[in-house]
């Protein structure tokens, strides 16, 4: 395809094909013929191109069906710019385009209709970050609520995983979760290993809403990170990719290896 009417605008690729399709314009184009669809500058290359790919003999309905395809084209990438966004915590760049990595994370809270997946390596100052979760959740009684958190065994630390468990499900509880009712919570139990070789941690930091929204970050679940931190992450409105990511959260709770903390059940 014609990589010059590809640099055309959506709104003028569909007005040069709609103006040859009906026959207001016609070989040979001019520059003049077509000032009033494409911007001045560019009138004379875009007849150039039109008649160029006329006179090698491309019919007037092929040259409409081309201009109407660019034009799609264009479209589609317009839609797929629209659809993924920087997200971004700390500094901002004069002149730089991003989402608020803070000002995102509540905002997709407070319009989760169905579920929502929150997955996190470290939280803090979670009473503020999960107020608009929490108050969702009293709107909506039936609202799946999924958090995966790493819960940490300290540098050799032995006590038995059973009471590291307790500490976290308390401190949650009580400084974490703002609302009276905590959602389900699971944690991956290699990271309560002793054995350095069996160690892991649950890493993974991101929200997925309705199966429609996802947001995958570098920023955990605390004040710093939300606000402070240069964080930089991906806002994506992609169906297939939101449910392939709760899919495998999920195979991995039929696979026992991510678990439901006790305590907050």
């Amino acid at each position: 395809m014609s990589r010059l009417l590809g640099d055309l605008a959506y709104g003028n690729l569909v007005q040069v094909a709609e103006a040859v399709e009906t026959g207001r314009l016609a070989p040979p184009f001019s520059a003049f013929s077509l000032s009033r669809h494409v911007p001045g500058e560019m009138c004379d290359q875009v007849a150039g191109e039109l008649n160029r790919l006329y006179n090698v003999g491309m019919q007037v309905p092929h040259l409409a069906y081309l201009l109407h395809a660019l034009a799609d084209e264009r479209l589609a990438i317009q839609n797929a710019d629209r659809s993924v966004q920087l997200v971004w915590s700390g500094p901002e760049v004069p002149g730089a385009q991003s989402r608020d990595t803070g000002v995102l994370v509540s905002e997709l809270f407070s319009s989760v209709e169905k579920s929502v997946l929150v997955a996190g390596f470290a939280v803090a100052q979670g009473k503020r970050i999960f107020k608009a979760l929490s108050d969702r959740m009293n709107e909506l009684p039936d609202l799946q609520v999924r958090m995966f958190l790493n819960v940490p065994r300290p540098y050799r630390d032995s006590t038995p995983e059973a009471e590291l468990l307790k500490r976290f499900a308390d401190k949650f509880r009580l400084e974490e979760w703002p609302g009276p009712t905590p959602p389900e919570v699971y944690y991956d139990g290699r990271a309560l290993a002793l054995g350095a070789s069996e160690h892991a941690s649950l890493h993974a930091k991101c929200i997925v809403v309705d199966e429609n929204k996802v947001l995958v970050t570098s920023a955990n679940f605390t004040e710093a990170a939300q606000l402070r931190n240069i964080e930089a992450g991906i806002f994506v409105v992609n169906t297939n990719l939101a449910r392939s990511l709760v899919r495998q959260f999920e195979a991995l709770i039929t696979s026992g290896l991510l678990l439901r903390v006790p305590g907050l059940q």
